[in-house]
């Protein structure tokens, strides 16, 4: 766990310690403005709450809607083959690298999961895939695509299945 933490706070860029800062800015901006109308109960219980829902919300919203917008990808999968003699899918796709900034490191991952008619038991599917396969891949320049293979395995569900592919980049 401690290992994560560090990765987490390792890649921050300057743009998430200024979200952070923003945001723990507008808590203490609204705490202030609850002590100062402590005379109105209603105003400076909902300005407590503002404040405590910046906190918290703020960070976390900010961060993926920030890295959503700094590191916008898109991967477009060209042909997926299960095979025979071997139990793991071949995936065949592509990562194009749509933001401003050139990536230094993108991890994919292709997540294997049922298939049904049923809708409901689609979306608990998705929950909990059949199996995860990741890849990364380093230095994509901005605004290229980079075609790459993904093998996942072992597979062995002889069923219906569904594959989705999906990129976090740096």
């Amino acid at each position: 766990m401690k290992e994560k933490i560090l990765a987490f706070v390792h890649h921050l860029l300057i743009y998430d310690y200024i979200l952070f800062g923003v945001a723990f800015t507008l808590f203490l901006l609204f705490i202030i403005l609850a002590i100062l109308l402590r005379n109105r109960l209603g105003i400076a219980i909902f300005f407590v709450l503002l404040g405590f829902t910046f906190l918290i919300a703020g960070p976390t919203v900010g961060y993926i809607e920030l890295h959503k917008y700094l590191f916008k990808n898109s991967t477009k999968l060209i042909s997926q083959k299960k095979l025979n003699f071997v139990d793991a899918i071949v995936v065949h796709a592509t990562l194009s690298n749509e933001s401003k900034f050139n990536f230094t490191e993108c991890k994919v991952v292709a997540t294997v999961y049922k298939s049904t008619s049923n809708r409901l038991k689609n979306y608990i599917y998705k929950i909990k895939p059949l199996k995860h396969s990741a890849l990364i891949l380093h230095n994509i320049p901005k605004g290229t695509t980079r075609e790459f293979k993904l093998f996942v395995e072992p597979f062995r569900y002889s069923k219906e299945y569904n594959l989705t592919l999906g990129a976090s980049c740096r």
